[in-house]
């Protein structure tokens, strides 16, 4: 059974090409649709944002991608280097921002209670700087999110959540690295751990409370619609684990949706 939830996720095949164009062909289309001069990415250092840039300069041409480095205090100080050596590898252009003292006036403006508020206050700080920019070049902003945060809703809300496409958005996180690898992106993004740098030391999968391969395997199972007890019994875990996610699943649906509003 263990072995049919592995494949659910895709995770004992080759990354299959056919998506991988179909992702190129999307970012292609969405920006003639849009009739834009190319995209913006905020560029983190981790393995999301870097794989998104990559596929926009692969499918646009690397000067039509605009990569935008948006440090904080909390966040690591290799990352600049890392940032601006991968974009140049792909031939796009680079700008760093820094946002602190934009957390900062916020910070002194509301009084910001907790790590997790003032995390929320970066991810917006940042999506305004990339819209921005955006208005600025006549670009449109590229999402970074995977199918996994998505689903359960580990975003920030018109934060790393706001764009105008989400080229990675049918991929789950495990999928991410299988075409980070048969893309061939540097080893040192592909093997940090997931982190979206809002505090010190923050780990997605910490914070989550589980692993990435044994979420996606559990996430699968749900939108495939197969029973708790099917997944449980796969995946050797508890029918709370299950249980917990697919409530996590639900709860978080209204960050997914545009907002709801009366047929008057």
């Amino acid at each position: 059974m263990k072995s049919a939830l592995l494949l659910w996720v895709g995770m004992t095949e080759e990354f299959p090409l056919q998506t991988l164009e179909g992702i190129q062909d999307f970012i292609s289309s969405v920006v003639d649709d849009a009739g834009a001069s190319g995209v913006v990415v905020g560029l983190s250092g981790g393995i999301d944002s870097a794989l998104v840039s990559r596929l926009c300069a692969d499918a646009l041409g690397g000067k039509k991608v605009l990569n935008i480095h948006m440090p904080s205090d909390a966040s690591p100080r290799e990352d600049g280097m890392l940032t601006e050596s991968y974009s140049r590898s792909i031939g796009s252009d680079y700008r760093v921002v820094p946002i602190q003292g934009m957390v900062d006036a916020f910070d002194v403006a509301l009084g910001l209670d907790d790590r997790l508020e003032r995390g929320n206050v970066m991810a917006r700080c940042r999506m305004t700087v990339l819209y921005h920019f955006a208005r600025a070049g006549n670009l449109l902003v590229m999402g970074t999110g995977n199918k996994s945060e998505l689903l359960m809703g580990y975003f920030t809300k018109h934060g790393d959540g706001a764009c105008d496409a989400l080229p990675i958005g049918n991929l789950y996180k495990t999928n991410v690295w299988r075409l980070a690898k048969h893309l061939d992106l540097p080893q040192e993004i592909i093997t940090r751990a997931p982190s979206a740098d809002l505090w010190e030391g923050q780990s997605d999968e910490d914070e989550m409370g589980i692993s990435y391969e044994e979420l996606d395997i559990i996430l699968q199972g749900i939108q495939d619609s197969t029973s708790p007890e099917e997944i449980a019994e796969g995946l050797e875990a508890t029918m709370a684990r299950v249980m917990d996610i697919e409530q996590r699943v639900a709860a978080n649906r209204h960050k997914r949706h545009s907002p709801p509003m009366p047929g008057v």
